[in-house]
């Protein structure tokens, strides 16, 4: 599914905004970046959590293991709460990634994490605030939720490692930026940060699926 926004012109804007975006934008063509399916941000932010710092393989075996532990409509708030945690870390999950997905369920009953709809309605830093709320979210996390998930445009991931080595590459630096050095040298972006963050990736990261 493509971002929904104009991803032509917002190469275009970058090109004719940053001269070394240009450049990386004439050497690996038009931006390919895809969305990524969301039935709900909850479900979204439970495969976030059980992925934090494992490998994509073991974490998506993990997750499968999860999402058996339910009937055929997935794992529900609802349904995370009436599960004995022992049964949750029986398939794999840690203490404490058994604790947020609680917490995640706990506040999206309570309406912290707004659904769809509302989240339609919101913009981004009223939604990295209610997300960063929970416990194992961090604002990391919720970013590529906004940019993968929600396909939103002006989104500038920071503190990501592979964004920072490859701006220092890209443009020469002798050290990687401090996140408010790239959050600074990333205003002439705005409003397609996102869209120059996803060429980052692919100078740095070579042709990874992730992007």
């Amino acid at each position: 599914m493509k971002p929904p926004f104009d991803v032509e012109k917002a190469t275009q804007t970058l090109a004719k905004a940053d001269e070394k975006m240009g450049t990386l934008i004439d050497t690996y063509g038009p931006c390919t970046w895809t969305l990524r399916s969301m039935e709900s941000p909850f479900q979204a932010l439970l495969r976030a959590i059980v992925f934090q710092q494992l490998s994509t393989a073991s974490a998506d075996a993990i997750y499968k293991r999860v999402e058996n532990l339910f009937d055929d409509q997935g794992p529900s708030p609802q349904a995370i709460l009436d599960l004995p945690e022992d049964d949750i870390r029986a398939v794999g999950v840690s203490r404490p990634k058994a604790r947020y997905i609680r917490d995640l369920a706990e506040k999206t009953l309570n309406q912290t994490v707004p659904g769809l709809e509302e989240m339609s309605t919101l913009g981004n830093e009223e939604i990295l605030d209610r997300l960063c709320a929970i416990k194992g979210i961090g604002r990391w996390t919720v970013e590529m939720l906004l940019m993968f998930n929600l396909g939103r445009p002006d989104v500038l991931p920071s503190t990501d490692l592979v964004i920072r080595r490859g701006f220092k590459n890209i443009y020469g630096w002798d050290e990687m930026p401090s996140f408010k050095e790239l959050d600074a040298f990333g205003e002439r972006w705005r409003p397609y940060r996102s869209v120059a963050s996803w060429y980052i990736w692919r100078f740095e990261d070579g042709d990874n699926a992730a992007w």
